[in-house]
């Protein structure tokens, strides 16, 4: 069993530890960063890599709640924004060590600005720096960010829906059925897995989805990058229909992420299409029709806003399925480093700046 396999399999369990913190010992810190964040007349959303795709599974709830939030990756950010002396700064990172996020510190203390920290480590410089750390501490996975990215975007999650008001005992308890459905689905949707033809080393792969969703999405772009070591593209169901799908061409492979209740018609027509034109499909969501893809996932009850707490886990299952299909080492990085410490190329040797010419 892979690194990697061993992390998504403990998933759940992470999940349901995650909850139950934000309901007992973190209840508290996430109250304060919620009524923070009501009082604030700007509100960021940042991180970078898989903390960003968290950023964006939460930033719908925001959204939708009437609570609108600048969302702009932390490298964005850092080198192309001025930051109001107002503003509250939500910032997502798993140690709290990435080089952008460090530097997105000093300049969040320059213009005064209150940071808000959704992270894994207590040790790192965004948990010691922020005026309010909501730190989960789940177990750090092997390589590729599998707890520590679900269980951040369960936390920035639980941080929005508190900002509107909505994360009580009620939704907290669906969200741990959910989890423990989850939990009993897995062996289940690993056997459909086995037995599809929808997995095929060196296809073109590309992911769609709406809302919530649409950072679960970028997040499996990444670990078809990080895991199978293959290229993979990540976009608005909507955005697809404007241009892109002129790509589409027999065997190539699509993952959507159909919503719990919003537009499930059009898009559930969009995959028949893409099938039509000779593609194959992948389709993760609740209450699919059994026959409207190549590979159906069909998840346990969930409120569709939070879908996203745990429609990343059958792909992530995929990705480590198709990884050892293709014969690539999915529990180590070729190039990159766990932790991104400085700005200066892709090598995981620290080179530094290059030197100038004389």
């Amino acid at each position: 069993m892979t690194h990697f396999l061993e992390d998504i399999l403990r998933q759940p369990v992470e999940l349901q530890r995650t909850i139950d913190y934000l309901q007992g010992a973190g209840r508290r810190r996430l109250a304060e960063a919620a009524a923070t964040i009501r009082n604030a007349c700007h509100v960021y959303l940042t991180g970078i890599g898989s903390s960003w795709h968290a950023a964006l599974t939460a930033a719908p709830l925001f959204f939708l709640g009437g609570h609108p939030v600048y969302m702009q990756d932390a490298s964005e950010l850092l080198q192309f924004a001025a930051i109001p002396s107002d503003a509250v700064i939500i910032v997502i990172s798993r140690t709290g060590r990435s080089i952008e996020i460090v530097h997105l510190l000093a300049k969040a203390r320059e213009c005064g600005a209150i940071v808000i920290a959704v992270t894994n480590s207590e040790d790192g410089p965004l948990a010691r720096e922020a005026q309010i750390p909501i730190v989960i501490g789940a177990e750090f996975d092997h390589g590729i960010s599998v707890n520590t990215y679900s269980t951040l975007a369960a936390t920035a999650g639980a941080l929005a829906s508190a900002s509107i008001g909505v994360f009580d005992d009620a939704l907290a308890t669906s969200l741990s059925r959910a989890v423990a459905a989850t939990a009993s689905s897995l062996a289940g949707w690993q056997q459909q897995i086995a037995e599809s033809a929808w997995l095929l080393p060196g296809s073109v792969s590309y992911f769609l989805a709406r809302g919530s969703s649409l950072g679960t999405c970028h997040e499996a772009r990444l670990l078809w990058e990080e895991g199978v070591k293959s290229p993979a593209t990540a976009m608005g169901t909507g955005v697809f229909r404007h241009g892109p799908q002129e790509m589409v061409t027999g065997g190539a492979r699509f993952g959507i992420w159909i919503d719990g209740r919003s537009v499930r018609a059009q898009d559930l027509s969009v995959a028949r299409d893409l099938m039509r034109l000779g593609a194959c499909v992948m389709l993760i969501g609740q209450d699919l029709p059994e026959h409207a893809g190549h590979l159906v996932f069909d998840l346990p009850q969930v409120p569709s806003e939070w879908q996203f707490l745990i429609d990343v886990i059958p792909a992530q299952l995929v990705a480590e399925r198709l990884a050892g299909l293709s014969g690539v080492d999915c529990d180590t990085f070729r190039l990159c480093s766990y932790i991104v410490e400085d700005e200066w190329g892709l090598s995981q040797e620290k080179s530094g700046a290059p030197k100038e010419e004389t």
